[in-house]
């Protein structure tokens, strides 16, 4: 598990009212091996809150993401505390025609060096050269066919400071909200639950094939 700075701070900040620049921390990877046994990623993120609190006691709170693009809904976050606080189409993850994948915040921003080489494998792809100009754009990408994957992303907060939960400034969504929409994801693979999302979900079998993943082959992810 790593944890750090939010990658959007000034937008998260915001969702807790009177929270200070660091007051909060964001989830920034979390992956278990298959071979841990039952819980362990629970048990984990329990033992990390309450390292946090004693080293870190002016953390207030823990945000994260779930991609259910690729991975999953956020099991793991609804089973050890998290309240699901955002649900949005997917719009992060893109992917090429000839299936290849990547982020959006690697295909726009400038200053890496996988941009350019993204753009090289474009102008390939379109049969003639698109200059760089500095923009930070999908134009170029979106021209040559690559498209969002289907799917969602969800947005989960955990407050070490039970107090903090009275500030938070957006809507805490419905769990069963996610089966509404057909949003669910376990793994990779789109699909129905017995009973509607909570903190310990039962899954049925079935679903769409899951897509190439961005984490390694072996892990799993909330």
């Amino acid at each position: 598990m790593s944890f750090g700075a939010s990658l959007d701070k000034r937008k998260t900040q915001k969702l807790v009212s009177e929270t200070k620049w660091n007051d909060f921390l964001e989830l920034n990877r979390m992956a278990f091996s298959e071979a841990l046994p039952r819980n362990s990623e629970s048990r984990a993120l329990s033992i990390a809150f309450k390292l946090i609190k004693k080293h870190y006691p002016h953390i207030e709170w823990i945000i994260s993401f779930a991609d259910g693009t690729q991975c999953g809904d956020g099991t793991i976050y609804r089973a050890s505390g998290f309240v699901l606080t955002g649900i949005k189409e997917n719009n992060q993850i893109w992917q090429a025609p000839d299936g290849e994948i990547t982020t959006r915040m690697v295909a726009t921003d400038t200053r890496r060096p996988e941009r350019r080489m993204l753009l090289n494998r474009v102008s390939i792809t379109k049969g003639k050269s698109i200059l760089e100009n500095g923009a930070s754009s999908m134009k170029p990408f979106i021209d040559a066919g690559w498209k969002p994957l289907k799917g969602y992303q969800f947005r989960y907060v955990y407050f070490l400071n039970p107090k903090a939960k009275e500030r938070l400034t957006v809507p805490i969504i419905p769990f069963s909200k996610i089966d509404e929409m057909g949003a669910s994801m376990y793994k990779g693979v789109s699909i129905k639950r017995v009973k509607k999302a909570t903190s310990s979900d039962q899954l049925e079998s079935g679903g769409a094939v899951p897509t190439n993943t961005l984490h390694s082959k072996g892990y799993k992810q909330p």
